[in-house]
């Protein structure tokens, strides 16, 4: 089995039109309107998640929500531990369907 960094790549992968980049320092997973739905930060996976599926995720053992600054978590983000890799893969989906739909306002250059 791959480690946890090395899961993380091949999940991106095998994403639809995903690509790699970095968020907040840690490296992550974009959809093609730029939005990031996947991070993954000192062998844990942080995913954009909302309704069931938040919940189902956060109900997992030793799961919460990702708080990077310490007192603040980001709404909607799940911080994933690596005994729940192999889980990875189906929520890392859902993530990047989920931002796949926002939709991207450019602003007017001044």
């Amino acid at each position: 089995m791959p480690n946890a960094e090395e899961l993380f790549h091949k999940i991106a992968t095998e994403l639809p039109g995903a690509q790699e980049g970095k968020m907040f320092g840690a490296m992550c997973i974009k959809a093609p309107n730029g939005k990031a739905g996947v991070m993954f930060q000192k062998d844990d996976f942080i995913v954009k998640l909302s309704g069931g599926s938040l919940d189902e995720a956060l109900a997992l053992e030793g799961a919460k929500l990702f708080d990077p600054m310490g007192g603040r978590p980001m709404g909607g983000w799940v911080q994933l531990p690596e005994r729940h890799s192999d889980k990875w893969k189906h929520y890392a989906t859902i993530a990047m369907s989920e931002v796949s739909k926002i939709e991207v306002v450019k602003k007017a250059k001044k």
